[in-house]
């Protein structure tokens, strides 16, 4: 009952607080700089004051695994909203994501998303996501920075679901390596379907990077599979709890 009160009435209002303050500097901070790049540093202290507030103790296990100035596919669970947070704040590159394309027409929201450079899911139109893809691997190319990817689709209420092949065609076009990342514990966070944000222990965990030069898209089946593999793996208890 005192978690839940507490919750309603000081956690949730702060993140919202939050929220709206670092989202108002991040659209401030696009008219000066169409190239995203201050808007992810706005976004990564956004992450770690959110995180702060709900009371999560992130503990990053591999961050050694990851090559400085190198871009990735990051593929990773997805448990809770708070995934993304925790991803930002704590894995050192610039990171721009898929999100489902009804977010970019949400109010204030969607102009961020769109401002800040994310990429909106159309999953019902096959022709769209393979733009879509496309567009994800030339931006790594170009710009040098990473994509993150949850290929489930979605957030996987109790086991983890199937992987789409999304990811592993972004890396094979794009030419760079793909890094399994496991999350555990952002579900007790945030659990699916609520807004009762509770303080609880989060891990994540980095995997090897996955080379994927010389591979062509008849090899993305068995990339993703290969995907899948680790990232449950590296999720570790997230599914026995």
């Amino acid at each position: 009952m005192l978690s839940a009160i507490r919750a309603f009435l000081i956690t949730d209002p702060l993140i919202l607080l939050a929220t709206a303050a670092m989202g108002t500097v991040s659209l401030i901070a696009s008219l000066f700089d169409a190239t995203g790049h201050t808007q992810h540093r706005v976004a990564r202290a956004w992450a770690r004051v959110l995180l702060r507030i709900a009371g999560a103790k992130v503990r990053v296990e591999g961050l050694e695994r990851i090559a400085p100035g190198a871009s990735y596919v990051i593929v990773a669970n997805h448990l809770s909203f708070m995934d993304i947070p925790v991803i930002l704040a704590h894995i050192p590159v610039e990171i721009r994501f898929l999100a489902k394309k009804s977010l970019f027409k949400v109010p204030f929201i969607g102009y961020h998303l769109e401002r800040a450079g994310h990429l909106p899911v159309e999953r019902e139109d096959i022709r769209a996501s393979l733009k879509l893809m496309a567009q994800a691997a030339q931006i790594i190319r170009s710009r040098g920075i990473s994509v993150l990817v949850f290929p489930e689709g979605g957030r996987s209420p109790a086991q983890m679901r199937g992987f789409r092949e999304g990811a592993a065609y972004i890396a094979i076009k794009a030419g760079v390596d793909a890094l399994p990342v496991g999350l555990e514990g952002t579900r007790q966070v945030l659990p699916m379907g609520s807004i009762m944000v509770k303080p609880a222990q989060v891990v994540l965990r980095i995997g090897d990077p996955i080379k994927v030069g010389g591979q062509s898209m008849h090899d993305r089946h068995s990339l993703n599979e290969e995907l899948r593999r680790r990232v449950a793996e590296l999720a570790g208890a997230a599914y026995r709890a």
